[in-house]
């Protein structure tokens, strides 16, 4: 007998108000082959790609495309090419467009796209890092080609986070306070600015004032200071 599962998706694109745009449907639990995990999903997180995959298209799907992206769970299942994980490891990852979506109990997912999860995190802290630290880590170590290792070299070095208290902008603020870079972080309220300073930034500037002004007096601020 096939072992069925509970997943959300759609099948029209269709504006999240409307009461059609995501729907609950059933379909069988995926065999895990290859390099694939099987995954029992514990906790997924909403990111803009799951807003634009949803609403961005037009034609009419004949069968619901399960929707969801980042996500956190249990290894039930392995195919017979793993060698990174094992059943019951605890993982986390972002998928794949070609894949039916983490809105599932259980999601089949490429062992090679797939962290151990974090061990200090809970489920729904660990299912909002996958996309934006993911993100956060590209722009400033593969995009900027940051070396996070040569913490000597980037003590010298400013950097301006634009939305620190934003999902990336927190993310990217601990990565270069963690790679020695003295980081500057956009903030307004005092709630933002606190979260922000709390993350790992060495101050911050008002996003709704001359940022070019501000960014400018806190590096010469921070030059006199050092010498």
């Amino acid at each position: 007998m096939v072992k069925m599962m509970k997943t959300v998706g759609f099948t029209d694109h269709l504006p999240i108000s409307d009461a059609h745009s995501l729907q609950d449907f059933t379909a069988p639990v995926p065999v895990a082959k290859g390099h694939d995990l099987l995954v029992k999903v514990n906790a997924t997180s909403v990111n803009p790609v799951d807003v634009g995959v949803r609403g961005g298209g037009h034609s009419h799907l004949n069968k619901p495309r399960g929707r969801g992206w980042d996500a956190v769970g249990e290894v039930v299942a392995i195919g017979n090419e793993v060698t990174l994980f094992e059943v019951g490891k605890r993982v986390y990852y972002a998928g794949a467009f070609k894949r039916s979506g983490s809105d599932s109990d259980y999601q089949l997912v490429d062992e090679r796209i797939v962290g151990h999860a974090p061990k200090r995190l809970n489920d729904a802290q660990t299912a909002a890092m996958p996309l934006t630290t993911l993100t956060a880590w590209e722009a400033l170590f593969e995009q900027l080609e940051i070396n996070p290792e040569d913490k000597g070299t980037n003590r010298q070095h400013n950097i301006l986070i634009i939305n620190g208290a934003g999902g990336v902008g927190s993310i990217a603020t601990q990565l270069a306070h963690w790679a020695g870079l003295h980081v500057i972080a956009t903030a307004s309220r005092p709630e933002t600015i606190d979260w922000t300073l709390a993350h790992g930034a060495d101050e911050t500037v008002n996003h709704r004032e001359d940022l070019v002004k501000q960014v400018r007096w806190a590096i010469t601020t921070l030059i006199i200071f050092l010498s």
